[in-house]
């Protein structure tokens, strides 16, 4: 998946037609919510609207729309998180969110929930390595952290998960 630039883009308009199911897509995996997703990666480009006349003169507008969305996804994990902890500390017991796409198989949805499960930087780095199909390299640009944190973040995620997945019966 190609990340839109400058040299890509000549208007908001543009960006948010090439960028908008992506985004989607990787506010989803986050989180587990499709209508979810929809919310982050729309409050995403519009903060991206409202800052236009910066955000056009990046490199990689759509690179910094990505990194607003899996930090709202990484806020709304936060939110569910404290939540499930006050909703256990009331007495009640809160049932795993099933993930809201009625065609999704048992084996997909099974390994989003994992991700999910990860930490904050791990989840985003898997999501826009293995959903958004973009590069190391690409990855450190949105996130804005050394391609080698990228490297180990995906080596310590990759081990979770084979981890997780290999606990699993058959």
């Amino acid at each position: 998946m190609k990340v839109v630039t400058t040299a890509d883009v000549g208007s908001f308009e543009s960006l948010y037609r090439v960028e908008l199911r992506p985004i989607t897509a990787l506010a989803s995996s986050m989180t587990g919510s499709r209508e979810l997703g929809r919310d982050i990666a729309h409050e995403a480009l519009l903060r991206a609207y409202r800052d236009w006349a910066r955000v056009a003169t990046l490199d990689n507008p759509g690179a910094w729309v990505r990194r607003v969305a899996v930090n709202l996804a990484i806020d709304v994990q936060r939110r569910r998180a404290r939540e499930r902890i006050a909703v256990a500390r009331a007495g009640s017991r809160l049932a795993a969110a099933p993930v809201d796409d009625p065609l999704a198989d048992a084996t997909s949805t099974r390994f989003w929930a994992l991700v999910r499960a990860l930490p904050d930087q791990q989840r985003a780095v898997v999501a826009l390595r293995y959903l958004d199909d973009l590069a190391v390299q690409e990855i450190a640009e949105i996130l804005a952290i050394p391609v080698g944190t990228v490297k180990s973040q995906l080596f310590k995620a990759r081990h979770a998960l084979a981890t997780a997945l290999s606990k699993e019966p058959a």
